[in-house]
C-alpha cells in the first residue's frame, strides 16, 4: 500500500506550548501503517458494532478494504499534501493531513486514537491551526461527515457551513474570523493540558 515515506513539508508547526508538553508532529511514513489502521478503524468502530451479523474476520477485512481506499484516495487526490502523524512523547496518537491553498488550508483529516480524545488536544491543535492560517491571512477548512461527533467543537470553534454534499458538509472558518481572543483561546487550551 505505502509508497515509501511522504515527505511533504509540513503547513503546520505545533505551537511551543504543545511541543513542551511533548507533542509533536512528524511526516508519516511506511512503518505507520499499523497505527494508521488502528486509529481509521477507531473511527469506524461504533458504526462496525452494528454490523452484528459480520464475524470478526468480516469485519477486519471490510475495515482494511476502506482503509486501503481512503489511504489512495487522499494520495491520489492530495498528492502535494502535508500528511503528519502526531505524537505525544515519540507515540503516534493521531494524524493531521492538510493541504495549503490559495485562501485557506484545508484539513483532509484529522483524528485521534480514543484515549486522546475529549481531553482538548484536538481543540488546542486546531486553535493553533486556525491562529497560524490567520497570521498568514488565510481561512480553514473541512469537510465533516454530519454524524461526526467533532460537528460541535467546528462549530464551537467559529466553522460555519459552506456546502452540504449530503453526507458531508464543508465547513470553513475565514481568516477575519480570527481574532486576540482566538490566541487567548489557543493558549488556554495548551494551558489545559497540564
Amino acid at each position: 500500500m505505502g509508497n515509501g515515506d511522504h515527505r511533504a513539508p509540513s503547513a503546520f508547526t505545533l505551537p511551543a506550548a504543545l511541543r513542551v508538553r511533548g507533542y509533536g508532529l512528524r511526516p508519516e511514513g511506511d512503518a505507520d501503517l499499523p497505527f494508521l489502521f488502528a486509529l481509521y478503524a477507531s473511527t469506524r468502530a461504533e458504526e462496525i458494532a452494528q454490523a452484528q451479523s459480520w464475524s470478526d474476520d468480516q469485519k477486519h477485512a471490510f475495515l482494511a478494504q476502506q482503509f486501503d481506499a481512503q489511504y489512495r484516495h487522499y494520495r491520489q487526490h492530495f498528492p502535494d499534501s502535508a500528511f503528519d502523524i502526531i505524537e505525544h512523547h515519540g507515540e503516534p496518537i493521531g494524524r493531521l493531513y492538510l493541504e495549503r491553498r490559495d485562501t485557506r488550508l484545508h484539513i483532509i483529516d484529522i483524528a485521534l486514537m480514543p484515549g486522546q480524545r475529549g481531553n482538548g488536544i484536538g481543540t488546542a491543535i486546531l486553535t493553533a491551526l486556525i491562529d497560524t492560517a490567520a497570521q498568514s491571512g488565510l481561512g480553514v477548512g473541512i469537510f465533516v461527515e454530519k454524524f461526526n461527533p467533532a460537528l460541535r467543537l467546528y462549530q464551537r470553534l467559529g466553522f460555519v457551513d459552506v456546502s452540504d454534499t449530503g453526507v458531508y458538509l464543508e465547513m470553513e472558518r475565514m481568516a477575519e474570523n480570527a481574532t486576540v481572543t482566538d490566541q487567548r483561546q489557543a493558549q488556554s487550551n495548551c494551558d489545559r493540558l497540564n
